[in-house]
């Protein structure tokens, strides 16, 4: 019983604080540079669409409007609209906008193979119907690729946390935070395990088809990249604006959306688990080794409770542990402070935890393509800038 304890424990510390501290290390040891450029190679914009009618003409505006001056072509999929999507797509008189109508919807991953398929530019840029790109974002983006061994460009993502409850909020916060310090720390050692996906770009002749439903393209394709030898970079300069679901429940389910698709990633490219992965480590650490940890901490505390009978220091142990829990149940509930802060980092640890033990659930037992797991969350709309359907 002390030996599972300890060893549950330890992966626990190793995978929230270890592994974190040892890659900063490694980042400050070895910062791997790369050559940036003026160029204008180009550009192929790709965007799927499920009934985002109301917002994409002004979306298709923005697109057009961007100041890069050789923005090829722009290919939208509308993924089996029900909405005005598709007429808005025939009135579009920008030679420019490419439209591809799929009567049945497939899926963004699928989707998207359609658009990557026709597109023709030597740089393809992925966006999603919200996100908003500020002047001089797509040059800075695209500048990276000047060196030849840069692959993928993610940008620095500016999320909107306005207009949260105190749940979302919690996870918005701290957790927010930490999870950008450990890819920006992955970012400078090699290569970040994946990008946001509603802004990020390649180059063509790298792509690959994604499988049929996969959930986590903003990972499937970085990690294909990575695999042929290339890197993954982030350019903080390249910005993009983009909302915080607005309640906790829809980051519930936009958490339990994505560590599903970490289940499936498993197991549409088991090659990542081998050692000839150069980037394996990393994603046992920061990404594999979570989905163990709802498991884990049920072993430390039944372990604790029962040892805590002839024991006063395992006693201690769980005293502690119930003493978490209640502070993770107060924290989304608590006013400002720092006693809410402390409870709100609580609650953001244990409901996405939670949300593995969903997650893995879902991967099982869900029938038809993970996809349709997906519900798009509400978002803060500050501004047209910050409104859409998430896709």
């Amino acid at each position: 019983m002390k030996l599972l304890f300890w060893a549950s424990l330890g992966l626990i510390l190793y995978t929230y604080a270890l592994y974190p501290l040892l890659i900063w290390l490694a980042s400050r040891i070895r910062h791997d540079a790369w050559q940036r450029a003026p160029i204008t190679p180009p550009v192929s914009i790709v965007m799927a669409v499920h009934n985002g009618g109301e917002l994409l003409s002004k979306k298709l505006e923005h697109l057009l409007e961007l100041d890069y001056s050789n923005l090829k072509e722009i290919f939208v999929v509308s993924d089996g609209s029900s909405d005005s999507t598709a007429g808005t797509l025939s009135l579009a008189t920008d030679a420019r906008i490419r439209p591809i109508i799929l009567e049945q919807r497939v899926g963004k991953a699928t989707a998207l193979n359609h658009g990557i398929a026709a597109a023709s530019g030597d740089i393809l840029l992925f966006v999603d119907l919200r996100p908003w790109i500020p002047e001089g974002s797509v040059r800075h983006l695209v500048s990276n690729f000047a060196d030849p061994k840069v692959g993928c460009v993610a940008g620095e993502l500016l999320l909107n946390f306005d207009g949260q409850d105190a749940g979302a909020a919690a996870v918005g916060g701290i957790y927010w935070r930490y999870e950008q310090w450990i890819r920006d720390c992955e970012a400078r050692f090699d290569s970040p395990l994946g990008v946001y996906g509603g802004y990020y770009a390649i180059r063509r002749d790298l792509a690959v088809r994604f499988p049929e439903g996969t959930i986590l393209d903003d990972m499937y394709m970085p990690l294909c990249i990575i695999r042929q030898g290339y890197r993954s970079v982030l350019d903080r300069e390249a910005k993009v604006h983009d909302a915080w679901p607005k309640t906790a429940s829809d980051e519930f389910r936009r958490k339990v959306r994505t560590l599903a698709g970490n289940y499936q990633l498993i197991q549409l490219a088991p090659w990542l688990l081998g050692p000839r992965n150069r980037v394996a480590v990393q994603l046992w650490s920061h990404k594999w080794f979570r989905l163990l940890v709802p498991y884990l901490l049920a072993i430390i505390l039944v372990d604790s409770l029962w040892m805590a009978r002839t024991s006063a220091q395992f006693a201690a142990f769980a005293a502690l542990q119930i003493l978490f829990y209640f502070a993770a149940w107060f924290g989304a509930h608590l006013p400002k402070g720092l006693m809410a802060k402390l409870g709100g980092a609580a609650h953001a640890f244990c409901m996405l935890n939670l949300a593995a033990a969903v997650a893995l659930h879902r991967f099982l037992f869900t029938r038809g393509p993970l996809w349709q797991i997906w519900g798009a969350p509400q978002v803060t709309n500050t501004s047209a800038r910050a409104a859409g359907t998430g896709r």
